[in-house]
């Protein structure tokens, strides 16, 4: 017998029903979801509760003068803990010189920070940004270059007083 018999006598392949189809693409995708939803609980780390950021917030109790309000974590870059968060700013670049690179640092002293040499510090990295090339400072490369030279400037100018600059933004335009 051969296949044109089959489909004479009305014994050949029959389509699936579209509702059996359906049936089964949903139950598959409540067990990618559940399977998603249980392996994402399993390797994410827990949020911390609103207990615990009460906590962290009571704890912290005063600062510059202000109490932290509900909900609001302490602010962990200040003058109490020795560091010193500088002012954002914006500068062009070398070259191309159509192009902007925008940062805000801070930076951390290791006895009591002193404003002053902040500020200095402050303007000596904006300078020396504008003699940096796009060039220089792509890639994970280039950053790292970008950072250890300002580390280097840093430490001179401030004579091993400040023990590390972070970076909190840096935007390339």
């Amino acid at each position: 017998m051969d296949l044109s018999d089959e489909d004479q006598n009305g014994e050949g392949k029959k389509k699936p029903s579209p509702v059996v189809t359906i049936a089964i693409i949903a139950g598959l995708s409540v067990l990618a979801g559940g399977g998603g939803w249980l392996v994402g609980n399993l390797l994410a780390p827990a949020a911390p509760s609103e207990t615990v950021a009460a906590e962290v917030s009571g704890a912290a109790g005063d600062q510059d003068g202000k109490k932290a309000e509900d909900g609001d974590l302490p602010r962990l870059a200040t003058e109490a803990n020795g560091i010193v968060a500088l002012e954002a700013f914006t500068s062009n670049l070398a070259y191309p010189a159509d192009n902007l690179v925008r940062m805000e640092v801070a930076l951390a002293f290791k006895d009591a920070p002193d404003p002053v040499l902040a500020e200095a510090i402050h303007q000596d990295i904006m300078a020396y940004m504008r003699t940096v090339s796009l060039q220089q400072i792509q890639g994970p490369r280039g950053f790292q270059y970008l950072r250890d030279d300002l580390k280097e400037r840093v430490d001179l100018r401030s004579e091993g007083r400040v023990t590390n600059i972070m970076f909190r933004t840096f935007v390339i335009e």
